[in-house]
């Protein structure tokens, strides 16, 4: 809870004050919650961007948007952690003017953000964020500008995310899966977009040595989703072979099972059946 003294001056450092401890104690509690180490660090806008693609920037003007959605930085990622609490003293100056200003009722300019999805990352501002923050505000005034990306932000909440996303994006460089078949193919691991990404182009080979002819990556996805990747599916979740696994975890496992047990690329109830039986032996 915030408390006033009357004197702006006072309360302006008091404010500051209280940032810097709150910050001190939860990187405390996430010591000792043995949480990653990234759990209190703003994502780096350009990480960011890297791991998602970039297609494409507009601007959208000035818009009102909320403090919570803020999450990331241009630069400037050590001066405060991830709820723009103030990590050292060193702003301590700025801040505190800036904290002055705004209990005078004082003008305080726009910030300036990239929007990427839901979220967004400062280009400038970071004091004005923080001490908006400390005073309990929910919304701030910002110039926006809307980036475009390959892939999207949801599911970003952490800088080990990133990690994922960009082997995602790898992956549908070589695969370049659409629509449903895009939302479809999802992996936990990032180290299996990698492994799917060569099994669909051996797939895709040995299709094309069997019709004789050229095709390129779009077709070889789209014919890899729909004749081989969504039968298989189907065939899994009507053998209750899912599990708690994504369909894509699910569709790799047994695919790896079938050729090591069977030697075939070729699918039917009983390869599906000998790879049941065969993890039902190792289970008993």
């Amino acid at each position: 809870m915030r408390h006033d003294t009357g004197f702006p001056v006072a309360d302006a450092e008091n404010d500051f004050q209280r940032a810097r401890r709150r910050q001190v104690m939860s990187r405390l509690a996430a010591w000792l919650r043995r949480e990653p180490d990234d759990v209190n660090i703003m994502l780096p806008f350009h990480e960011v961007v890297e791991a998602l693609g970039m297609v494409s920037e507009k601007r959208l003007g000035l818009q009102s948007i909320r403090l919570d959605s803020i999450v990331g930085s241009v630069d400037r990622t050590r001066d405060f952690d991830r709820r723009f609490r103030p990590t050292s003293s060193r702003v301590r100056e700025r801040w505190q003017r800036l904290a002055l200003a705004a209990r005078r009722g004082e003008n305080v300019p726009p910030i300036e953000v990239y929007r990427i999805g839901e979220l967004h990352f400062i280009m400038d501002g970071h004091h004005r964020v923080s001490v908006a923050h400390a005073l309990g505000l929910t919304v701030i005034d910002a110039y926006v500008t809307q980036v475009i990306t390959r892939i999207n932000s949801s599911g970003i909440r952490y800088r080990g995310d990133l990690i994922v996303k960009d082997y995602r994006r790898l992956f549908l460089d070589r695969v370049p899966l659409s629509g449903e078949a895009r939302a479809a193919v999802v992996l936990s691991d990032p180290w299996d977009y990698a492994e799917l990404g060569e099994h669909v182009e051996a797939w895709g080979f040995r299709l094309m040595q069997d019709t004789g002819t050229f095709l390129d990556r779009a077709e070889i996805a789209r014919r890899w989703y729909s004749d081989e990747y969504k039968p298989v599916v189907a065939m899994l979740r009507q053998a209750d072979m899912i599990g708690d696994r994504t369909e894509t975890e699910a569709y790799m496992w047994v695919a790896k099972e079938r050729y090591r047990l069977i030697r075939t690329h070729r699918w039917d109830a009983d390869v599906i059946n000998a790879v049941r039986q065969e993890t039902r032996g190792r289970r008993g």
